[in-house]
């Protein structure tokens, strides 16, 4: 299983249509066959910073959600498009 977090930051102004695009982005991934876990996060009391947590079962169910319609219209064409800064952290499990 592959398991990492993104982190992104946003300008101030751009929460309310930020958070409209990670409501679709994440609904839709989650219907993704490989997706086992997708979940946004806005950082408490930091309206400018969101953090992602994403779970696939393997590279392909990775790939597969990389190259899906709904990734390229929401994170490619609208998120890193207003990202300030991205940061992502590959996890490994305890057990």
């Amino acid at each position: 299983m592959l398991s990492f977090t993104v982190r992104m930051t946003f300008a101030q102004e751009e929460h309310a249509e930020i958070a409209e695009m990670l409501r679709h982005l994440t609904v839709a991934s989650r219907q993704e066959p490989g997706c086992v876990n997708y979940v946004a996060h806005f950082i408490e009391g930091d309206l400018c910073t969101v953090l992602i947590y994403e779970q696939f079962r393997d590279e392909a169910a990775l790939d597969h959600h990389r190259n899906a319609p709904h990734f390229h219209q929401y994170a490619i064409g609208g998120l890193y498009q207003r990202m300030r800064d991205r940061q992502v952290e590959n996890l490994t499990a305890v057990c």
